[in-house]
């Protein structure tokens, strides 16, 4: 990884949209700084489109897309994204709504298996709001499991068919073919009348956890807040720029410099 001043202005220059994280990305110890707020707006006023990728439920989204300056929030590791059209809230889901049915009951007893094998784990405080995936909190409400537990998590839901990932604070397991850079692609595409393949020239991904690895190998612009460093050895692929900051003041710091540069 370079250091993100290491990234030249005439890259930053030609950026039209940013795809962020949400948890230790946008946040600090779970809180959005003000700061990070102002850096998000000043993007959005810019022309700069923004779209938070997270892990977080569908409630999150819905409530943080009416309350954040950004063209639309993907949600449960892609599972659907949030968006506002004339001041009214749509959902567009990756799954009809039988399949989706189907696989929450599904989910609920894995859950149920996993919390009973894995002692110290918990089902996400926000698990009863999820639309498509199973999160166990593995070190936001519960003290940090050992790898070792984590990685059984993983296996549990890897064995039952799902695909499987672990953020800064949960592991998230969904059925289906989706993932973060999926959902993107298809949200640009629909929203935006985009292609984040052949314009990755002009998107900066920003993230901090494994659930990311993804989106910084497709992004040339990828870039790691400094909390990334604590999970680099689960990266298959590291992002190529990282910040100064920490959390939410990393990505300010990535706000400022695309700003900077675009005059």
């Amino acid at each position: 990884m370079q250091a993100l001043d290491t990234l030249p202005s005439s890259a930053l220059r030609q950026v039209r949209g940013v795809l962020t994280d949400i948890d230790g990305t946008l946040t600090t110890d779970g809180r959005l700084p003000a700061q990070t707020y102002v850096a998000i707006d000043a993007l959005r006023r810019a022309g700069l489109h923004v779209i938070p990728v997270t892990g977080r439920c569908i409630a999150w989204a819905q409530i943080l897309t009416r309350l954040w300056p950004v063209d639309a929030i993907i949600g449960e590791n892609g599972a659907f994204y949030s968006y506002l059209r004339d001041g009214r809230l749509h959902t567009r889901y990756v799954d009809d709504e039988a399949t989706r049915k189907r696989n929450l009951q599904r989910i609920a007893a894995l859950g149920q298996r996993i919390l009973a094998e894995v002692p110290g784990c918990a089902l996400a405080s926000d698990q009863a709001w999820h639309a498509a995936d199973l999160a166990i909190d593995h070190a936001e409400d519960v003290p940090a499991l050992p790898p070792a537990a984590v990685d059984r998590i993983v296996a549990m839901m890897r064995d039952d068919g799902m695909r499987a990932t672990v953020s800064s604070i949960h592991v998230n397991g969904w059925f289906g073919d989706h993932d973060k850079l999926s959902s993107s692609r298809l949200c640009v595409a629909e929203l935006l009348g985009g292609d984040i393949d052949a314009q990755r020239d002009e998107w900066i991904f920003i993230g901090d956890s494994a659930n990311d690895a993804e989106m910084f190998a497709h992004f040339p612009l990828s870039v790691g807040v400094a909390n990334v460093r604590e999970i680099l050895p689960q990266l298959p692929v590291a992002p190529a720029y990282v910040t100064e900051a920490a959390g939410g003041e990393g990505f300010a710091e990535m706000a400022r410099a695309v700003l900077r540069a675009r005059g």
